[in-house]
């Protein structure tokens, strides 16, 4: 028996001296496929996110739900809150079974409770960026169908700008404060302070599945006008149970700095519900406070993008810059040098980057620590939830084929394309009411006749020991199509990452017209949300050389001249 024994320990360790990551890459699928047979079980029962909410108000009532500043909201009167903020908006008569109602404001708790109040009377919420204005405000909430605005009172200028489309289009608007004086907006505050607080029966919602909408979260609109992405309820469960799995416990307290009216912001809130555990809430993020609120509250859980890890890095350092209670951070877009630097100054606070998309049907996690990667490529994981990495031409735009016609996956360390299998449990539900977009993330006979896959835009690279890289966004510009107007006849932006990121848009003319820098900046201002103006404008005769240029594999010598004054001799604006 002793033999046996010391055999299969010897076999053991040979298996793990050959596949060191084996135990982690087993108990991360492992983990998935329970994951995904409790999102199936809960559409069998069509049991919400909001259900979960519901019975943490029964269990534990009096259990703080918010931190704001200095305000607290338990899961008691988060439900109070939110059964109001349904009522008015029945009581106003605008909105009925099945409605999308537009949220035009930034983090504060009142978008949960709207968003709750909605959920609660069966209509999804479509959630605004606050950035956006003018035609781009028009443009997402026409895409998503509301019928109804609810905006924050410091958004009322941008409100007022389009007021007369709205009207036009009977949209209904309401603005949170006491009162308006402002011509055809109502006060939604004032409704809510009247409406009473009892229970929502729940027949309101009788009508609603597991594949309904509970929200349009709109894609950042950095490669056109954004897109409503439709968020079903099963899958605001995957993304809540997310924050399982990466080991956040019932315990623990997350602190939410991004916006709410994303993905990356929405999970931390419902991904805390699953929890049943307190969210620290802030408006906008701060570097120079962030460990102070950690501090503050007990936080145990950040969530980040890659930019807040590089920011909080750049701050200037502080005897107290160990003294916190963090000990996980997840989110996603993280060097590795940044990285390094975040745990050598603030401790050895676990990371957890993820991988995935508002849209997207797959998702990947760096479960095993390593700096820079995104997650693991394994036979396992592949066989249960179907991907590949495909090799891409950039020149065309397009995956490459075989003469057979069918895809071909990349060789190690070759950059290629990532796209996932959409299977009935792992369906993309596209885009609201714009089919064209939806159709253009499909991929049809990928490796057979038949298949279909989703096309996530993202170039992504695998090394010797199946780590997973980000390598870029196939075509790495944006907002092309808004930035077409007389007398530009042409336009090509694309973006520059000089340690930093910038965009730069290089325009031809008309015959025979001049260009209006005063005309265009009003335009650019107007239309496009700051994060997608580009920074610079480079007028040029032709295109054709800008695109040889930025081809799929470019020498940074020439990405530099793009911007570089020293470098050129068309004309070039800032």
């Amino acid at each position: 028996m002793l033999v046996w024994t010391v055999c299969a320990a010897l076999i053991v360790c040979g298996v793990l001296l050959r596949h060191p990551y084996l135990f982690q890459d087993v108990q991360y699928v492992l983990a998935k496929i329970k994951r995904r047979r409790f999102v199936l079980k809960c559409m069998q029962t069509n049991y919400s996110i909001l259900d979960r909410f519901l019975d943490l108000v029964k269990t534990q009532p009096q259990k703080t739900l918010i931190y704001f500043k200095d305000e607290m909201f338990t899961y008691r009167e988060a439900d109070v809150l939110s059964n109001r903020a349904a009522r008015a908006f029945l009581q106003a008569g605008c909105v009925k079974e099945g409605d999308a109602v537009a949220l035009f404001l930034g983090n504060q708790p009142m978008f949960l409770w709207l968003w709750l109040g909605l959920l609660k009377i069966g209509c999804p919420g479509a959630l605004l960026n606050s950035n956006i204005r003018s035609k781009s405000l028009l443009h997402c909430l026409n895409c998503s169908g509301a019928t109804t605005l609810v905006a924050s009172e410091e958004l009322l200028d941008a409100v007022k700008e389009v007021l007369p489309h709205l009207h036009e289009q009977q949209i209904t608007v309401f603005i949170l404060a006491d009162r308006c004086e402002t011509a055809g907006v109502e006060s939604f505050i004032d409704k809510m302070n009247q409406a009473s607080s009892e229970p929502i029966s729940k027949e309101l919602r009788s009508h609603l599945t597991m594949q309904s909408p509970a929200a349009y979260i709109y894609t950042s609109g950095t490669t056109g006008l954004p897109k409503a992405a439709v968020v079903t309820y099963s899958k605001v469960w995957n993304f809540s149970l997310l924050l399982a799995t990466t080991g956040v416990n019932s315990k623990d307290v997350i602190y939410d700095t991004l916006p709410l009216y994303h993905s990356t912001g929405l999970l931390v809130f419902t991904g805390a519900v699953e929890r049943g555990i307190p969210v620290v809430l802030r408006s906008k993020f701060s570097a120079s406070q962030f460990w102070d609120d950690c501090r503050k509250y007990n936080v145990t859980v950040i969530q980040y993008i890659g930019e807040i890890m590089r920011y909080l890095c750049n701050t200037p350092q502080k005897l107290s810059d160990k003294n916190h209670k963090v000990r996980l951070a997840v989110g996603n877009g993280i060097r590795a040098d940044v990285w390094r630097d975040f745990v050598r100054r603030f401790g050895e606070i676990q990371i957890r980057e993820f991988y995935g998309a508002t849209e997207g049907n797959f998702a990947l996690l760096n479960y095993s620590s390593k700096m820079g990667a995104l997650g693991r490529h394994t036979f396992l994981h592949k066989m249960f939830f179907p991907y590949a990495v495909i090799k891409y031409d950039a020149d065309k735009g397009e995956p490459l084929r075989d003469s057979s016609g069918f895809c071909m996956e990349v060789e190690k360390g070759e950059p290629g394309l990532l796209v996932t299998k959409i299977t009935a449990k792992a369906p993309f539900t596209g885009y609201v009411t714009d089919l064209n977009q939806t159709e253009k993330k499909k991929l049809h006979n990928v490796f057979k006749k038949g298949d279909l896959y989703f096309n996530t835009g993202d170039l992504l690279r695998i090394d010797e020991d199946n780590f997973m890289y980000f390598h870029d966004r196939v075509g790495d510009t944006f907002s092309n199509t808004e930035l077409q107007l007389t007398p530009v006849c042409d336009c090509l932006t694309f973006v520059f990452r000089p340690g930093g990121r910038a965009g730069m848009a290089a325009v031809t003319l008309m015959d025979g017209l001049k260009f209006d820098s005063t005309v265009v900046f009003k335009h650019v201002e107007d239309f496009l949300p700051s994060y997608a103006r580009p920074r610079f404008l480079r007028i040029q005769v032709c295109l054709l050389q800008l695109f040889t240029l930025f081809a799929f594999v470019v020498k940074p010598l020439s990405v530099e001249q793009g911007f570089n004054p020293n470098e050129i001799t068309d004309p070039l604006y800032f």
